[in-house]
């Protein structure tokens, strides 16, 4: 919390040796992000990033998790609008500038989409025990495009 505002930003990292197909899932749920941001224009819908993520993981076969999904952020960590990673029926609000929006795909390797939380009421793993991935960062809209706030 910076002044009364929030930011929110999330990782993945690999830690030792993992095979090739591992590393591939973690890299393309990163650059699933990138490519949301591509939809994050003043005028677009927030189906449209929704859209960049989902063509783009689609040929890999990973599956998109429905049960989270991003969120705008301001004074308040988790406010509207709700920015689901795959695409609904529903354009969702337009998008404007100097919106801010925590944009985190979250994925599963075997193409899978069911999660479950853990008795811990944190922890949240993928219901068939397969690899999940997550990419999240802050972004501003602006009339140049977007700007990520939480880099690291």
């Amino acid at each position: 919390c910076y002044n009364g505002y929030h930011s929110d930003a999330a990782r993945t990292h690999i830690i030792g040796n993992v095979d090739d197909d591992i590393k591939k899932f973690v890299e393309a749920t990163e650059q699933s992000f990138f490519e949301a941001i591509k939809g994050a224009i003043p005028g677009n819908h927030i189906v449209d990033i929704a859209k960049h993520i989902e063509e783009f993981i689609k040929p890999y076969g990973y599956g998109i998790v429905e049960d989270f999904v991003g969120h705008g952020i301001g004074s308040s960590v988790h406010e509207d609008p709700e920015i689901p990673n795959y695409v609904q029926e529903l354009r969702g609000p337009k998008i404007r500038e100097n919106m801010t929006l925590a944009i985190e795909p979250m994925l599963i390797m075997s193409g899978n989409i069911d999660v479950d939380i853990l008795d811990n009421d944190w922890t949240v793993v993928s219901s068939d025990g397969s690899m999940t991935a997550h990419y999240e960062n802050t972004i501003l809209v602006t009339e140049n495009g977007p700007e990520i706030l939480s880099a690291f």
